[in-house]
Order: structure tokens, then sequence, then C-alpha cells
């Protein structure tokens, strides 16, 4: 239903108190517009027949503060960058957002509201970034939205220090705020506690979070399952505390002013991250349903959503009502965010006076432009038999951009030497007085340390990507790509440009033994639609796929390193194909030795490309000619023209052969039916590297062998699902042959 003329009659039940709202400048429209907000969130999940209202009629008052006065954003123009970020953690609750994007004009309509969860609506179950007006992230599996807003935080310090470093706090035009609304979910999960302490210990003054503390789950009453003191946590991490408790009178009022006092004594705390505790009940003021689960997570029914209607003096028999004068109460927003905007644009005019280089490197930036001739700062590595382990070109590749793209920047869940994430010569992202001895510098440095913290590591990374001006990646070992999972999966979701370091890619990791030896990672990952799992053969193709990782800007990319080294193949002297080849994900390394159709193709990533290359000369001598085909992103390789894949694997060879030290699914794909797939079915164990690959049967013998035996069966009928291994190979290294 449109909006319509207001009912100068209608008037609260006597029974409940109107919000306290005066310092706020609320007027009985505002509070009108309040239960509007309410009213709505009940409708649309009543009318979806199935969703969250309780949370959204609940933290009406909250939002409807935020987007009408506190924030500062433009409804005309969502991507402003002098704008608030907003972030609500409890994505669950997603009328929360959509209803005050609706209100205040960022181009929700009433329809929308009406259209919830439905196909093709602009109101998703959870709100998705890129897909809907003023979302600036996806949000719903909880804890996500809040570390990620940490990394928007410790995103705009570091923007501040590449583009207004000698600023007064609080003058630059690129000072903004980040407020966040969790919930008690949000609470629980561990992401949160990881992302909390990381953000303390950074003293991000610029990041709000609004708690809020309904104590309603899903299975209803939280007291089952939580009852640590949050304020107390948060307060230990470092953060500034304060609590607004609507039930503490034991009348339900919603003090507003208490809460926009709160607000702004968070503003100007500016040494630390700022949580506010809101007691509220969910579902308010539903008669029998809040405060319950029932309200969390499901329709109330038409009968608690009358009753509810009759309470707050709206008519019981009308849906999706908007009275005329609250939508121009609310509408009023984009004349104010209009006005802060010129108010902005003044200001950032004269910066762009001042500081012509740096504004030219925002111009940069904001175009997800790299710099002309960048790539001419991208090391060679000479030929080199005893090698280099990819890791190690891999920071060597770091180092040497660090002078040219300053929007570059990251480091490791505390695993900096290992992962070789650490850019040569640049000064620590950290509050001055948290520099070590080892580790020397400053709030607007460029190495991040994590900490032992894999999943927050992910989850900030996509909110400094959120930010778009700088490019953030992270470092951890292969096997702990567990542990940051959800926040890649996001990553892909959003199509955020993160890039993963992910080291120690296989059991050529040795001694740590199998709780570090990756074994179905790679498998896993490449199962995650939306991301590039890169695992480079030598030195060189790390450079090339670091290249080309760094010119898509709508994924993200996992680099899959080795600890062991691997020969710096030759590629000037002809016998191999350029490593610029990589960036296509697929290519034939080396051909058959005459030249013509390969008997077999033998098709590797990573370090045992080395070995098919080794097995290539051994079935040259036994008058097999092989391909040896390095394929460091399947992903790229299918993107490729169907031309192009079919020119390096071509459909008339049947006789194929990939080798991976990790589980072969998904290689069936690559090989066909007459295929052979060298691979490890099990874990590893602990021992040094070479033992291994030979104890496990990942040795150039057994990829010869496999060839041959591929070979013999492209000679048989077609056997649906090819040969598969049905045990681990016997010491020796030459494989089980069913």
């Amino acid at each position: 239903m449109a909006s319509e003329q207001s009912d100068s009659t209608a008037r609260r039940d006597r029974s409940l108190a109107d919000p306290v709202a005066a310092r706020a400048g609320w007027d009985e429209v505002d509070v009108r517009a309040v239960d509007t907000a309410r009213l709505l969130a009940a409708d649309a999940v009543q009318k979806a027949g199935n969703g969250h209202p309780g949370t959204a009629m609940s933290l009406a008052p909250l939002a409807y503060l935020l987007f009408q006065n506190v924030m500062r954003h433009d409804p005309h123009d969502d991507q402003w960058l002098g704008r608030d970020r907003f972030v609500l953690s409890c994505g669950h609750s997603s009328l929360t957002l959509y209803i005050q994007l609706y209100l205040a004009g960022f181009g929700l309509e009433l329809p929308d509201l009406e259209a919830y969860r439905t196909w093709d609506s602009a109101t998703p179950g959870h709100p998705e970034h890129r897909h809907t007006r003023g979302v600036e992230i996806t949000t719903g599996p909880l804890g996500q939205g809040l570390a990620a807003a940490v990394g928007m935080a410790m995103a705009a310090r570091r923007e501040r220090g590449l583009l207004d470093p000698d600023a007064e706090a609080g003058t630059s035009p690129f000072d903004h705020q980040v407020y966040v609304i969790a919930s008690d979910g949000d609470m629980m999960e561990g992401v949160t506690a990881e992302a909390a302490s990381l953000a303390g210990h950074q003293e991000l003054g610029d990041l709000t979070v609004f708690y809020d503390s309904n104590h309603i789950s899903i299975e209803d009453d939280t007291d089952v399952s939580f009852s640590e003191d949050v304020p107390a946590r948060f307060a230990a991490y470092g953060w500034h505390v304060q609590s607004v408790d609507w039930t503490r009178t034991g009348t339900y009022v919603e003090d507003v002013d208490a809460l926009l006092a709160a607000t702004r004594a968070a503003r100007e705390e500016t040494g630390r991250p700022s949580l506010i505790m809101l007691r509220t009940v969910i579902g308010w003021p539903a008669p029998n349903k809040q405060n319950s689960g029932k309200a969390h997570g499901s329709a109330l029914g038409e009968e608690e959503i009358a009753a509810t209607k009759t309470l707050l003096g709206f008519d019981p028999a009308r849906h999706f009502t908007v009275e005329d004068e609250v939508l121009s109460r609310t509408r009023e927003a984009s004349d104010r965010g209009r006005q802060a905007h010129a108010e902005w644009d003044e200001r950032f005019a004269a910066w762009r006076t001042a500081n012509p280089d740096r504004a030219a490197l925002l111009d940069r930036l904001s175009e997800q432009r790299l710099p002309d001739g960048w790539t001419d700062a991208l090391p060679v590595f000479p030929a080199e038999a005893k090698g280099m382990a990819t890791r190690a070109a891999s920071g060597e590749v770091l180092s040497a951009l660090a002078p040219v793209l300053p929007e570059l920047w990251g480091g490791s869940a505390d695993l900096a030497g290992s992962n070789n994430t650490t850019m040569d010569g640049e000064p620590s992202f950290v509050p001055a007085d948290r520099q070590t001895k080892d580790w020397k510098g400053g709030p607007y440095g460029r190495t991040l340390h994590f900490g032992i913290r894999e999943h927050a590591m992910g989850a900030v990374l996509n909110g400094i990507a959120l930010q778009s001006l700088t490019r953030p990646y992270g470092g951890t070992f292969l096997t702990f790509s567990d542990y940051m999972r959800p926040a890649v999966r996001l990553a892909a979701l959003m199509e955020l440009p993160v890039t993963y370091v992910w080291t120690h890619d296989s059991i050529g990791l040795g001694e740590d033994g199998p709780t570090h030896q990756p074994v179905e990672h790679l498998a896993a990952l490449r199962a995650v639609p939306g991301l590039d799992v890169v695992r480079p053969a030598d030195a060189n193709e790390t450079t090339a796929c670091w290249r080309a990782v760094l010119e898509h800007r709508d994924r993200p990319a996992g680099l899959i390193l080795s600890r062991q080294n691997v020969p710096v193949l030759d590629r000037d002297g002809g016998a191999y194909a350029p490593a610029r080849e990589a960036s296509r994900g697929g290519y034939v390394l080396v051909d058959a030795p005459d030249g013509g159709t390969p008997d077999v193709i033998l098709v590797a990533t990573g370090s045992e490309v080395h070995l098919a290359l080794e097995a290539r000369t051994l079935l040259a001598a036994e008058d097999l000619a092989a391909r040896v085909v390095s394929m460091p992103c399947r992903e790229w390789f299918t993107a490729q023209p169907q031309e192009y894949q079919d020119h390096v694997l071509p459909p008339s060879v049947r006789a194929r052969v990939s080798v991976e030290a990790a589980v072969g699914q998904g290689w069936r794909d690559i090989v066909g039916d007459a295929g052979r797939i060298v691979s490890l079915e099990h874990y590893g164990a602990s021992a040094d590297y070479q033992r291994l690959y030979t104890e496990f049967g990942i040795t150039p013998g057994a990829i010869a062998a496999a060839a041959h035996d591929s070979v013999r069966d492209t000679r048989e009928a077609p056997r649906p699902g090819g040969h598969q291994r049905t045990s681990a190979p016997t010491a020796g290294g030459t494989g089980d042959r069913p």
C-alpha cells in the first residue's frame, strides 16, 4: 500500500511509555515513524511467511536515531567517500536496515519491503553488498560483520595515513565513523572475540559497536548457553564501554536521549573503540510474543500483529502503513545528506588544492587502477637448479612492489617469517606505544600483525577491501585456511579483491607432520565459487601469478606456496614456455620431445611440476612422448576460450596424468575416463619431505607408471569414473596400479 494521510487522532495505548527523546529533538511524528518501522518489519515477515521480525521491532529507535540523527550519509550518493559506514552484523534482522534505507530515501520503496525475501527483490533475507543501495557489507553469518568492521576502521586509518597524515584529529575529509549493530549471537561467535581483541589493541577510536542485549536467540532465553559479562570482557580488551538499559525502571522505557548521549561520548573517545550495550526486549511491544524466541525467528501471526498495531494506534486491518507526514519527515535525511556532502566537498576541494600528488593517488585508488609501469618493478629470478621456495619468491615480489603500490599492504597471523609476508623496510601498523624491539612502526604503518587470529584476519581483510581504496593480503599456513573459511566464502560472495598468502602447502613442509600438512585443502578451496586457488610451480611463476592476482579486481585469490625449495626453470633458453603464461591458469610448459602430438599429457601444480618434468624424461627413454602442463590455477584455465583449453589439453589425447600432493578430488574433470590421478588420499607423517614424497608414491617413477597405465587404458573400452586409488602406495614410490 502506498503512503497515506495520517490519522491525527491516532494515539498509542496509554500502557506504553513514550520514548524519552527530547534532547534528540524527536516529536510525535518521529515517534510515529519509529512505530511505523516496527510494524513494517512485522508486516514484511508475515507476508513472506518467514524471517526475523523481533529485533527489527525493538531496535527501530536505535536504527532511526542512527540514520536520522547521528550518521553522516547522503542517500543520493551511497558511495560518498566521506560517509560514515554502517554494519548490521546481525544480518538476520535485515529489515532493521532495509526499512531505514527506505525511510531515508536510499532508493528502496514500499513495494521492495512488500517483496521481502522473494525472487529478484532488492530485499533478500540477509543484506547483500552490491545488491541493495546503502548496504555496505554482506552479513548473516554471525560475528562476520563486527569483525569486518574492525577491518574497515583499520583501513580508514591507513588511508588517512596515505592521503592526509598531518591533519588534526577530526579535521580531515577522510575521517569518518564506523557504526555496528550486533546481537547476542554475534557476541557468542569466536571470531568476534578475536576481532575485538585486535581492535582494542589497535586503539580504533572511530569504531562504535551497539550490542543489542535482548537475551533471546532461536533457542529462546540465552541463559541456557550464555551468561558472561560482555561489557567486562570488552573492557578487558581495551574498549570504552557504556551501558543503556531500557528495562531498568521495571517499565520498558526507550530512553533515546541516554542512547544518544552514549553515542556522543563514544565519538569523543578517540583512543579506544567503543561498545554500547543496549538492553532491549525483543519484539516489543507485541503483547504476547515479545521477549521470546518466537519473536526472534518467525512471523508473529496476524492476530499478534493486529494487537500490536492497536497498541501503537494503527489500524489493525491495514498493512504496510506509511503516512505522508512520516515519510515526509524521514526523507528530510536526503536534504541533510546533501548539505553535509556539500560542506564536506568544500573541505575536500581545499585538500585537493593543497595536496596535488596525494589527490592524484586518491584518483587512481578510487578507480582501482594500477599505476603505469608498475610491472617493471616485478622481479625476474635467474635459473637455479637448487631453486628457492615459492613462499620466498612471493616475499621478494611483495618487497619489490612496495615502492610502486602504496595501496598494497598486509601481514600474517603471527607467521611473518614463515609466510614471507613482510615488505622489506616497511613499518608496522600499530599504535606508537606498542612498537617492539623487532617491529617498529606507528598508526599509519603498513605491516599488519594479526596475531594468532586466523578467522579474524579473514574478516578484517574483507573489511579493508570493502573500504575500496587499498588492497589487503594476509598469510598463514594452508592447513589453517580452515580457520578462515567463513570469511573467505564471504569474500568470494562479495567479489572482494583480497589475497591470501597460504604457505606450507603440502607434505613438502616435512617434519611438522600431519597436523600441519594440508591434504584436502586444495580441493575444498577450489569448491568455493569465485575464489581463485593459485599454486605456482617456481619463482617466476610466482611473480606472474602475483601480477595476475593484482590485475583482477573482482575476486579473492589464494596463493598456495611451498616451504621447500623448488628449481627455478630456465625460461630463456627456449626449452620452457615463458612464466607469464601462468596467468592463463594452465599452459604447455614443455611439449613432447618431437614436437608432435603427445602420447600422454602430464598435468601438475606447484612443486609437483618438477616431478612431472623428471617423469617426462623417464618416459622419453621408454619411447613415450609426454607433454607437461603447468596448471597453477584451475579457475583461470577454465575461464580461457575453449579453443585455448583444447590446445593445451587436446581432446584427442585421452592419456593424461594429474600430479598434486593432495587429494585427487576434482582432477577427474581434467584427466578424463582414461586418465590417472597421482595424489595423496590419506594424511601425511613427520619426516623430511624427500622421504615423504618417496614413501607416499609421489615420484617421477610413479608418475611414469601412471602414464603407461593411462596409455594402456585408452586402448580399452571407456571406464566411467576412471580408475581410482583404493589404498595408500607402499614404500618405494611406484604406487598401486589397479
